[in-house]
């Protein structure tokens, strides 16, 4: 766990414990927050394809986990860790231009 805390710029095992959990209930979030979107748009894993379903949903929960996942950490009282880490991982996906204004 020394390995992730200064990976990570933390210092405590509950702040370890912390962004854990925030991933854990953040992805389910984001799963459960999905579903009455697709219902919304028509897509119903009944009566559509689950090679067409599945794809769709996936990337539907992407945006609204990475939306939701640094409101969830503020809950936690870890804003700071994942707003920094929303900017790097958008940065490496080629989003890096949301944040330009930013310093």
């Amino acid at each position: 766990m020394k390995k992730l805390k200064e990976r990570w710029g933390i210092t405590s095992n509950i702040q370890v414990i912390f962004i854990f959990i925030v991933f854990a209930i953040n992805g389910s979030f984001a799963a459960w927050v999905a579903n009455p979107i697709t219902n919304f748009i028509g897509i119903d894993k009944a009566t559509t394809s689950g090679f067409i379903y599945w794809p769709l949903r996936i990337l539907l929960i992407f945006p609204i986990y990475q939306i939701t996942l640094p409101i969830v950490g503020f809950l936690f009282g870890q804003f700071k860790f994942f707003w920094n880490f929303e900017r790097k991982f958008l940065s490496r996906i080629g989003l890096g231009f949301l944040f330009k204004s930013e310093k």
